[in-house]
């Protein structure tokens, strides 16, 4: 096959359009173009107002050696092929013991698909609720205040990715085709093929909710099994006498329900989500290997979309092109990092909290980003060095510090302030151009002191720097809403090569709670990772004589 890299094409490009521009180029009949297919689709705004999409295309035809030869050279075009896995099944009668997974969002639910889909019928344990349950709970706190602990934009089936902005981009590589993978489970789930080409695909809340419903179901058509309430409270384990000296002491024979029941396993995934702060500190207590880990934290803020779309796109193109993000970064004069994270064109500021008195804030859209304003969260990095305590999990006991003060800020309610105001460090009383974009009950207050001094200084240097790029980023009128602490694990659970925890044998540290993603894809990509790693330990551990059944996708190989 060929690939095509450049193809620069209008809005509303249709397949045979793609077809007739590559034939135009290459000088050969549009019927000699065999199976287009886009790879990848990106915006040039570059010279406004002439905007283009630019596509990567694969395509087969008979000519394919003479057309390397002439336009390959001149970097149009390239020899391509497609990257596939594989996956082995196991044989149902061979499975003498079946996998546990702690945690229902993008890696947990990932994680147990795959092995589901071998063979290995994994038990799938969530603490907070089913999706469909977990949408009125988290409507009624938002309305008004009715707080479940177990059941918030944090806890539950799909995790805090199910109420955000639903983005799938990842800033990884993909040389193995895993996250090709992720995208195509996806799709099988529900979701619109063009997040597999997109740039900077995205789903919404809403698409994510009914997508996390549909591979649930399909978890246990495959023999996997899903507990809702179903939370871990403590592991069992057991002394692992073993040559290598590297391995671990102990090793997993079951883990705890809700304090009372037992379900024994070799094999236990731990896929718990950056918020589960009651399960660090039982691993702390077991013995786990952890260390802190950087992050970031800041405020989010607020600015009309059509701003943003008239500065990206000009007023020529308005609506010709979906709602403009963007992505800015600087470098503080005290040297701190500040960076917009988590950028929703057309979305919400919504609550995010998941304990009770203190508060912290996301960012959410639909799949149409049809909000009237742009938000992200503007953050400051932090490190274990600005953290009071200096054990595993000093960041932590940072996060929850600052979330308590927001929570006094804003009396119980989301803390809402105008640029002006928090840079004259004084109360807003209204909000004034720009009208709030909110899930959950908010107040004006000031946000000042929310953030230790130091970070507030590089907050309102890094505000001034994308000022410069974006005019009216510093606008009077500009919202901020706090506080975004949650920007990522702060702490990492130690893993080895075979993705194992250091200090117990068959426990699998996975996902962004584990330390080891940064979002949706990138946590999906890594439970099938971690799948991959449970399936091949299972396999070394059948008795003799037993065997991985099959390819899943039969003589291909393939598995989709």
């Amino acid at each position: 096959m060929i690939k095509y890299q450049q193809l620069k094409m209008h809005p509303g490009y249709t397949m045979e359009d793609i077809r007739e521009k590559i034939a135009q180029n290459l000088h050969i009949p549009p019927n000699s173009i065999n199976d287009p297919e886009i790879l990848r689709e990106s915006i040039d705004a570059r010279k406004k107002p002439q905007i283009f999409y630019i596509l990567s295309v694969s395509f087969s035809c008979e000519r394919e050696n003479a057309l390397l030869k002439k336009y390959g050279k001149k970097g149009e075009i390239a020899l391509y092929e497609k990257k596939e896995l594989k996956l082995p099944a196991i044989s149902h009668a061979a499975v003498k013991d079946r996998p546990v997974v702690i945690g229902a969002g993008p890696a947990g639910l990932f994680c147990s698909y795959y092995l589901a889909k071998s063979g290995l019928r994994p038990v799938l344990l969530e603490r907070g609720k089913c999706v469909e349950e977990r949408i009125s709970d988290v409507n009624a706190f938002w309305e008004t205040g009715s707080f479940n602990t177990e059941s918030n934009v944090q806890f539950g089936e799909g995790g805090a990715g199910a109420f955000s902005d639903g983005k799938l981009n990842t800033l990884n590589k993909d040389p193995f085709g895993y996250q090709a993978q992720i995208l195509k489970l996806f799709i099988k789930m529900g979701a619109e093929p063009k997040i597999q080409y997109e740039q900077k695909p995205h789903l919404g809340t809403d698409q994510l909710i009914s997508i996390v419903k549909n591979l649930r179901k399909e978890i246990i058509r495959l023999g996997g099994e899903v507990k809702f309430g179903a939370k871990v409270t403590d592991f069992l384990t057991e002394e692992n006498v073993a040559e290598d000296k590297e391995e671990a002491k102990r090793k997993v024979k079951g883990v705890i329900i809700n304090d009372e029941e037992t379900l024994y396993t070799k094999h236990v995934v731990l896929a718990i989500g950056h918020s589960a702060r009651d399960t660090f500190l039982m691993l702390e207590r077991s013995g786990f290997d952890m260390e802190p880990k950087a992050f970031a934290v800041g405020y989010r803020v607020q600015h009309p979309q059509k701003n943003m779309d008239m500065i990206q796109y000009g007023e020529e193109n308005l609506g010709k092109f979906p709602p403009a993000p963007y992505k800015l970064t600087a470098k503080a004069k005290n040297e701190r990092s500040v960076y917009s994270f988590c950028m929703c064109p057309g979305g919400y500021v919504v609550n995010s909290s998941s304990e009770e008195n203190a508060l912290c804030i996301n960012g959410m859209s639909y799949s149409d980003r049809g909000g009237e304003n742009a938000n992200s969260a503007i953050v400051v990095s932090v490190t274990p060095e600005d953290f009071e305590d200096k054990g595993p999990l000093g960041g932590m006991y940072f996060q929850r510090k600052l979330e308590k003060k927001a929570y006094e800020a804003g009396k119980g309610t989301i803390p809402l302030q105008r640029l002006e105001d928090f840079i004259k460090n004084r109360s807003s009383r209204e909000e004034g151009m720009i009208k709030p974009c909110m899930k959950g009950r908010f107040s004006f207050a000031n946000l000042r002191g929310i953030l230790p001094r130091e970070l507030e200084d590089a907050f309102l240097d890094g505000m001034e720097q994308f000022g410069r790029k974006i005019p009216v980023f510093c606008h009077e009128d500009t919202l901020l809403a706090g506080v975004e602490a949650r920007t990522s694990s702060p702490v990492r659970i130690i893993r080895n090569e075979h993705f194992q925890a250091l200090s117990v044998k068959g426990i699998y540290p996975c996902g962004e709670g584990a330390g080891y993603a940064g979002g949706i894809t990138s946590a999906a990509t890594d439970g099938l990772k971690v799948a991959l790693a449970l399936m091949e330990d299972s396999k070394t551990s059948l008795p003799e004589g037993e065997s991985p059944a099959k390819d899943l996708g039969g003589n291909s190989g393939e598995f989709t």
